[in-house]
C-alpha cells in the first residue's frame, strides 16, 4: 500500500469511506434487535479503544509502532493531537447526532470536515488547496444542504443547534487527524503504524468514558456482535485504506473524497432501515456525487 499511484489512492479512500458508511446502519441494526438503543457514547468509545488496540498491535507486528519523525515534540507531537482528534470525533459525533439527529448531525460533522482540513493543511503543511478543490467542496457542502432540508423525520431547530456545535466539534476533529496521519505518513511512518499511533492513543483517551457509560447495551449478544463489527470492518480495514490513500494525497482532497459517507449512509438509510428520502435529499447525493466526481477527475490528471 506504500507505494500506491493517484488511481488507487483514490479508489482506497473512495472503499474505506463505503466501509465508514455503514457504521449508522450496523448500531441501528442492533438497537432494533435489541428493543432499545445501545449508549451512542460506549459505543463510540469501544470501537476506538479496541480498534486502536488492534491497530497498534497489528503496526508492531509489521515492523513497529515507533513514532516516524524525529524526537521529542516534533516526532511525538502529530500522534498525540492525532489521537486528540480521534477522540474529539468519536465524541463530538455521536453527541451531535443524538441532539441534531442522524441526517442533520452527520451532514453537520462530515460537511465541514473539508473546510477544516483544507484550512488546518494550510496551517501546518503550508499547501493551499486549489481552487478545483474549493468549488468541489462548496457543492459538495450545498449538497449535503439539500440532504438535510429533504431528510423526512429529522430532528426540530432546537435539537439541530444543540447539536451543531459538538457535530462541528467532530469535524475538527477528524480534521485534526487527517492532517496529523498526513504529518506521520510524511516524516516515514506506515500507514499501519501513524494509524496505530493516532488511533491507539485515541483509545487510551477515550478508556474513562468507556468506562463511565459501560454497559450501555454492549454486554448483550447484538450490542457485542455490532461493538466487534464496528472496531473491525469500518474502523481497522477502513482506516488502513484511508491512511493508505492519504499517503498519496493532499489531507484536503482526502477530507472532501470521505464525502462519499453520508451518501453511502443515506442509501442504506433507505434501503436497509426503510428511512425516506425526498427529492430535494435525492438532488443533494447527486450534487455530492458530482463534486467527487470533478475532484477525483482533477485528482488523476494531475496524478
Amino acid at each position: 500500500m506504500a507505494h500506491l499511484t493517484r488511481t488507487p489512492a483514490v479508489a482506497a479512500v473512495v472503499a474505506a469511506s463505503i466501509l465508514f458508511a455503514t457504521t449508522g446502519t450496523a448500531q441501528a441494526l442492533a438497537s432494533r434487535s435489541l428493543g432499545y438503543d445501545l449508549d451512542p457514547l460506549a459505543v463510540g468509545s469501544v470501537r476506538v479503544v479496541a480498534a486502536g488496540a488492534l491497530l497498534a498491535a497489528f503496526a508492531a507486528l509489521r515492523g513497529g509502532l515507533g513514532f516516524g519523525g524525529g524526537s521529542g515534540i516534533r516526532g511525538y507531537a502529530p500522534a498525540v493531537w492525532g489521537g486528540i482528534g480521534v477522540a474529539a470525533y468519536q465524541l463530538g459525533f455521536f453527541t451531535g447526532v443524538q441532539s441534531a439527529g442522524v441526517a442533520a448531525g452527520t451532514m453537520i460533522a462530515l460537511g465541514s470536515g473539508p473546510a477544516f482540513t483544507g484550512a488546518l493543511q494550510w496551517a501546518v503543511h503550508r499547501q493551499r488547496p486549489g481552487p478545483v478543490w474549493a468549488v468541489s467542496t462548496v457543492i459538495a457542502v450545498a449538497g449535503m444542504g439539500l440532504i438535510v432540508a429533504g431528510t423526512t423525520g429529522g430532528s426540530d431547530s432546537s435539537g439541530v443547534l444543540a447539536g451543531a456545535l459538538p457535530a462541528l466539534i467532530a469535524g475538527l476533529g477528524y480534521a485534526a487527524y487527517t492532517v496529523a496521519g498526513s504529518s506521520l505518513l510524511t516524516a516515514g511512518a506506515s500507514p499501519e503504524a501513524a494509524m496505530g499511533q493516532m488511533f491507539g492513543l485515541g483509545g487510551l483517551f477515550l478508556i474513562p468514558v468507556l468506562v463511565a457509560t459501560w454497559p450501555g447495551g454492549l454486554d448483550t449478544g447484538a450490542g457485542a456482535a455490532a461493538a466487534v463489527y464496528l472496531a473491525i470492518v469500518p474502523t481497522v480495514l477502513a482506516y488502513l485504506l484511508f491512511a493508505a490513500g492519504l499517503r498519496r494525497l493532499p489531507p484536503a482532497t482526502v477530507a472532501t473524497l470521505t464525502l462519499t459517507e453520508p451518501v453511502v449512509a443515506a442509501l442504506l438509510g433507505t434501503v436497509v432501515l426503510g428511512e425516506q428520502l425526498t427529492v430535494v435529499a435525492g438532488l443533494g447525493m447527486a450534487a455530492v456525487v458530482a463534486s467527487l466526481a470533478v475532484l477525483a477527475t482533477s485528482t488523476l490528471r494531475t496524478g
